[in-house]
């Protein structure tokens, strides 16, 4: 992770904390026994959320840790996959 910069961890942080509270909601809500309708949809924004994060990893990666130099036929290639990954991940 020291290829990531500040910005990005901060958001990825704020984002695995929100994701955090959303858990412990729905451990509030199985305890109070609210249906079950409800707790999966809190489930799927949980789902989506981290599928964020990890999409932003995986840029993050791909930009940073590969090695694949910029203005190069392998980073349009790259480019093109990262647009993929996150078009999947949604």
């Amino acid at each position: 992770m020291d290829d990531m910069n500040e910005k990005l961890r901060k958001d990825i942080l704020i984002r695995l904390r929100r994701i955090e509270g959303q858990v412990k909601g729905i451990q509030g809500m199985v305890e109070k026994k609210v249906c079950c309708k409800d707790v999966l949809v809190q489930i799927a924004a949980i789902r989506a959320a981290t599928n964020k994060v990890g999409s932003m990893l995986i840029e993050n990666y791909a930009r940073n840790c590969i090695g694949i130099e910029e203005g190069t036929l392998q980073s349009e290639g790259l480019e093109e996959l990262i647009k993929t990954i996150n078009t999947f991940m949604k």
